[in-house]
C-alpha cells in the first residue's frame, strides 16, 4: 500500500485533533454549565410567556451567533407551525452600527439600541468569548438600568462581564474557536428546551 503524503497526514491529524478538542469541550459543558443553562431557559421562557422580548448582541463571530439565535426563535428551530418568538439581534443594521460608530462611538452601538428597545422584563443575551468587550459591557449596564435580566454567554474566565450579568454561562475553554462552538451549541439547547416546553 502506498504511503500517504506527509502533508495529507498532517492535515488528517489536524482534522482529528480539532474534532477531538471540540468534542471534549462540549462534554465539559454539562458539568460546568448545565445549571446556568437551565436558569437561562427559565428566564427567557418567562419573558416570552409575559409577552416580553429577547435582545442579543456580540461582536464578530458572536455577532453572527446573535443573528443565528434570533432567527431560531423568530422563525423556528425544530417545531413546525409554532408561533414566532420575539428575539432581535442588535448586530444586523449596518446603518445603525455605522451611524453609532461615527456619531457616538463604537463602544455605544449596542447600549444605544438597548436604550431604544429594551424594557422592564425584557432579556438581554450578551455574547462575548472573553467577557471584556466594551460595547457588550455597556449594553449590559444599560439593560440593568432598564430593569432587564441579562444572560452572559461567555468564555475563558468570564471577564468583567461575569461580574455584571444576572446569569453567566461560561464555556470551559480558553480557545476562542471552542468557545464559539460551545456558544451556539448552548443556544440550540436553550431554544430546543423552550420550543418543546412552550409548544411540545
Amino acid at each position: 500500500m502506498a504511503h500517504l503524503p506527509l502533508t495529507l497526514l498532517h492535515r488528517q491529524k489536524y482534522i482529528q485533533d480539532q474534532l477531538n478538542e471540540s468534542a471534549e469541550t462540549k462534554k465539559k459543558i454539562f458539568d460546568a454549565c448545565a445549571g446556568d443553562i437551565l436558569k437561562a431557559v427559565d428566564v427567557i421562557m418567562k419573558a416570552f410567556n409575559d409577552k416580553k422580548k429577547l435582545l442579543i448582541c456580540g461582536n464578530g463571530g458572536s455577532a453572527a451567533d446573535a443573528q443565528h439565535i434570533a432567527t431560531e426563535f423568530v422563525i423556528r428551530m425544530t417545531k413546525a407551525n409554532r408561533p414566532a418568538l420575539p428575539a432581535i439581534a442588535l448586530t444586523t443594521d449596518t446603518s445603525m452600527l455605522t451611524a453609532g460608530g461615527n456619531d457616538i462611538g463604537f463602544e455605544n452601538v449596542f447600549a444605544r439600541q438597548v436604550e431604544a428597545l429594551g424594557n422592564n422584563g425584557d432579556v438581554l443575551l450578551a455574547i462575548s468569548t472573553s467577557g471584556k468587550s466594551a460595547n457588550v459591557n455597556l449594553a449590559i449596564a444599560e439593560a440593568k438600568r432598564r430593569d432587564m435580566i441579562v444572560i452572559g454567554l461567555l468564555g475563558k474566565d468570564g471577564g468583567s462581564s461575569k461580574e455584571i450579568v444576572d446569569i453567566s454561562v461560561i464555556i470551559p475553554s480558553n480557545d476562542t474557536q471552542r468557545i464559539q462552538e460551545g456558544h451556539i451549541t448552548v443556544a440550540h439547547i436553550i431554544c430546543g428546551i423552550i420550543e418543546n416546553e412552550m409548544f411540545g
